[in-house]
């Protein structure tokens, strides 16, 4: 692959490439990005605990957002070097690098349902076990039915990303690879989980062709019927993720008393090695502000160790040949493993963390099996008294969208997907209470 290439700031839609004045075409997708409604959602969406009464602790959008900031540091850390070893990209700068991974950062959870990552599981639980969502396989295609049972918040987040045009995110063919961490369908022969860009998937059936066209823009390689490689700068959008849940996870587990400060020091002690000052530790008097700065010097030597990992490999990634997580190979990386052991065991595992789990596989099926019926007996033109309702209940894009293809039941499901994992905790709840007739208010 070629990085003339890769950093095209072509628009998707357009012919030409999109420059600006004063801000960048990778600049203006953030922006983009950062004004869009689904993004302004994230401001109600579970991260790993609900809100709590007495501290603050982090949502979807505190959580992209931190994750953009570190994004845009291993951008321009990452692009200092590669502009010096290609010497013929002196049309970019380091910045549009940085901008470029805080785009792709910034958007990296918006196609995440409500309820945390039960919400994945409690969408693709209803078609694989509810019987009104079992009666769809035989309405759709073989591969549309992959898309189906296995919910997947980064295809669902390159459709929203792509759909509605009228809503201007329009993003340059770069921002999209660079968010697309697993660029291969559902469905697929031959899916070698070893290497991380095949762990998941991408991009639904609905979105297929699309992403072949940012595949042949950015001439990413091709791994298969399908299938291809990442766009490099997806490896740098994963290490911000990585990063900021293992650390800002820790953070919040310690400030909720899941784990104890003195565990909480030593366990980023671990990351900072030779650098950690017990003593200077002890002079900072509060405790939030001493884990506060140790989670700032964990980030920082974390997007150090990342970004050399990267460098070392650029030329395997360019060939596709290094095809792992950048932080699962940087010297840290024992220290986040038992970051990762503690936070399994302490705090996904927490009493409040399940039960908002729980609540998940019970209303987000709940919504899909009504309005899923609503949408079926829409296109069968047959709609009892109660369906009826349940269907002008929805949005109008989402009506729009399922009356566009009216034959297609598997259109018709995408856009209830859209509809229902696009809410907020609150908004899910209060409308399954609802249309459920548990409350009325």
């Amino acid at each position: 692959m070629r990085w003339s290439s890769l950093l095209s700031s072509q628009r998707v839609g357009s012919k030409k490439s999109s420059t600006g004045v004063f801000r960048s075409a990778f600049e203006q997708d953030y922006d983009r990005i950062i004004f869009s409604h689904p993004f302004r959602r994230l401001q109600d969406k579970t991260q790993v605990h609900p809100l709590p009464e007495h501290d603050f602790v982090h949502t979807r959008l505190t959580h992209s957002l931190e994750v953009s900031s570190v994004g845009r540091s291993l951008g321009k850390k990452v692009g200092e070097t590669v502009l010096q070893r290609h010497t013929e990209l002196s049309d970019y700068s380091a910045f549009d690098f940085g901008a470029i991974v805080a785009a792709a950062s910034l958007a990296h959870d918006l196609g995440n349902p409500p309820f945390g990552h039960s919400g994945e599981d409690g969408i693709s639980d209803f078609f694989i076990h509810h019987p009104s969502g079992t009666a769809f396989k035989s309405l759709v295609s073989e591969a549309q039915w992959a898309d189906l049972i296995q919910f997947e918040g980064n295809a669902q987040g390159f459709r929203i990303l792509n759909k509605n045009q009228y809503q201007g995110l329009q993003l340059t063919y770069a921002t999209l690879g660079a968010f697309t961490k697993y660029p291969c369908p559902s469905k697929m022969e031959g899916r070698d989980k070893k290497r991380k860009s095949q762990k998941k998937f991408g991009f639904f059936q609905s979105e297929q062709e699309l992403f072949r066209e940012v595949a042949s823009h950015l001439d990413l390689h091709t791994a298969g019927e399908n299938v291809w490689s990442r766009h490099p700068l997806a490896f740098l959008v994963e290490a911000a993720d990585d990063i900021c849940y293992n650390i800002i996870d820790l953070e919040d587990g310690c400030r909720l008393g899941l784990v104890s400060f003195k565990d909480t020091v030593e366990l980023l002690a671990g990351i900072l090695k030779e650098s950690f000052d017990a003593n200077k530790l002890e002079q900072i008097p509060s405790q939030d502000e001493k884990i506060g700065v140790l989670r700032a010097l964990a980030i920082g030597r974390l997007i150090d160790e990342c970004a050399t990992v990267f460098l070392e490999n650029e030329s395997g990634i360019l060939e596709n040949k290094f095809d792992l997580a950048l932080a699962d190979h940087c010297p840290s990386s024992g220290a986040l493993s038992e970051i990762t052991k503690i936070s399994i065991d302490k705090i996904y595992r927490a009493r409040h963390v399940v039960e908002i789990e729980s609540a998940g596989f019970e209303v987000l099926p709940g919504l899909l099996e009504e309005f899923s019926l609503a949408g079926k007996f829409r296109l069968e033109r047959s709609l009892p008294k109660k369906y009826e309702n349940l269907y002008r209940l929805l949005p109008i894009e989402t009506k729009t969208g399922i009356e566009s293809a009216p034959e297609s039941h598997y259109n018709m499901l995408r856009n209830i997907i859209d509809f229902v994992s696009g809410m907020t905790d609150r908004h899910a709840i209060s409308l399954y209470r609802k249309i459920k007739g548990i409350s009325l208010s």
